[in-house]
């Protein structure tokens, strides 16, 4: 039994440091790069490339909505062309950066509001696929399972890597609970460790409402910069392990 494990790194911003991207890589198989719009800027991005190159971790484009300010989770309402165009240009940012660090992009993630939005946003998940499509027909596109952009990325013909989460609240319509309501991130190690077992073990979650989810993920993604996450990521590991599941990136 296997495993991806993603996290969202190289998050920091010239002076400004955010997560603990030397500590969190070597626990994970995939990194999202961030690739200068939401967050990071080139020699972030170039030394997280070289870390995730050193640790043998896939490295990922992190792309998202030009919110630098908010970080990327405010959704943006930019027209489709413009979006596509800002996908390709973030992929190919960080792919001359990671070439320089002697790896490559291998992957694609979209990030924060972004993600979210292409859920149910027909017109933004085209406009996102067009720009993988565009940029490289062979890159997979990592997705929330029965998402929009899922089915337009089928359409398109790329490879959809479905995705769980670690550390966010799912509610019963197996969307992610909106990271202002309570209880939308979840802080607890061992919690957490042994939410990402059942998940590939079992293939289900708990909802928020107390449900019982099915989840059908190829990849889980720890957050980065959750507060304790290189802990949540050891134990995550750790729990792994016991539970007889190899970690190892799906490209």
């Amino acid at each position: 039994m296997q495993i991806d494990l993603n996290s969202d790194v190289g998050e920091s911003f010239g002076a400004w440091t955010m997560g603990d991207d030397a500590a969190v890589i070597p626990l994970v198989s995939s990194a999202n790069v961030a690739c200068g719009f939401h967050a990071g800027d080139p020699l972030t991005m170039q030394r997280t490339c070289a870390a995730a190159a050193a640790a043998g971790v896939s490295v990922g484009a992190h792309v998202g909505y030009r919110d630098l300010a908010g970080f990327g989770r405010r959704f943006v309402d930019v027209a489709p062309a413009e979006l596509t165009a800002d996908v390709v240009h973030q992929i190919g940012a960080l792919a001359a950066l990671a070439r320089t660090a002697g790896t490559g992009v291998r992957y694609v993630k979209p990030h924060g509001a972004l993600y979210n939005a292409i859920v149910h946003h027909r017109e933004q998940a085209r406009a996102v696929v067009r720009a993988v499509v565009d940029v490289d027909p062979g890159l997979p596109i990592v997705v929330l399972p029965g998402s929009v952009v899922a089915a337009e990325a089928h359409a398109a013909g790329l490879r959809t890597v479905t995705e769980a989460f670690a550390d966010r609240a799912y509610a019963a319509d197996g969307t992610l609970v909106p990271r202002g309501a309570p209880g939308a991130v979840l802080h607890d190690p061992e919690t957490v460790a042994a939410r990402v077992v059942r998940m590939a073990v079992d293939r289900t979650v708990v909802t928020v409402d107390g449900d019982v989810l099915g989840v059908d993920a190829e990849s889980v993604c720890v957050h980065g910069d959750t507060p304790g996450a290189v802990a949540i990521a050891t134990a995550v590991r750790a729990a792994l392990a016991g539970a007889g599941v190899r970690v190892a990136s799906f490209v």
